[in-house]
């Protein structure tokens, strides 16, 4: 019936996004069957806004509708230091924290040999030619603390070899009100490799 191929092609559209099977398309597919024609059409309106009028920064490929994001175009950053991320996604997410008034750098990937992701999938050009204008003093490593982003950062480390840029990485370690018997060794490894001062104690006279 032709109710029934329309119905399966929805099915078939949601099935392909990640993290949704079979299943949870019907169910989606279902859903906008069930809702109101301006509610289904306000999706289908989203989604074509997201692919017509978002672009990559021309500066650091983060996601924005003009040719610069509003984070580059912000004269109050500090130019000076350049934090890499791998997605937009990341960057919303340190940027939500208010931590870090920097600028950023999208690399879109990361690299993995296994996975055919050479250096040619980043946009690795992109931060050596901006790490070799004057102004820029740090690169900040903001990438997943797994095997496919320890690899990124030392490719990126590698780069920068002969930058004069100082290149360094978030903190890693315990996490606050975490308790040391219940932490992986991965955890623990990273909290004694990075570990800083915590302060000098005064003595008591």
């Amino acid at each position: 019936m032709a109710e029934d191929v329309i119905l399966g092609e929805l099915i078939s559209a949601f099935s392909k996004l990640p993290g949704i099977g079979a299943k949870s398309a019907e169910r989606l597919a279902y859903h906008i069957l069930k809702v109101s024609r301006s509610e289904a059409m306000d999706l289908a309106e989203a989604i074509r806004k997201v692919k017509d009028d978002l672009r990559r920064c021309s500066e650091c490929l983060n996601i924005c509708e003009r040719e610069l994001c509003e984070i580059c175009e912000d004269e109050s950053r500090d130019p000076g230091t350049i934090l890499v991320v791998e997605q937009p996604k990341d960057l919303r997410a340190i940027e939500a924290s208010g931590a870090y008034r920097g600028k950023y750098h999208v690399l879109g990937a990361t690299f993995s040999p296994m996975d055919e992701r050479g250096p040619e999938h980043l946009s690795l050009d992109r931060l050596l030619e901006r790490c070799s204008q004057d102004s820029v003093s740090e690169v900040i490593l903001a990438l997943n603390p797994d095997f496919e982003g320890d690899g990124t950062n030392l490719l990126i480390t590698e780069s920068l070899a002969d930058h004069s840029v100082k290149v360094t990485r978030l903190a890693r370690g315990l996490p606050s009100g975490g308790q040391i018997e219940y932490m992986n060794q991965s955890i623990l490894r990273d909290a004694v490799e990075g570990r800083g001062q915590f302060g000098q104690i005064e003595p008591t006279a």
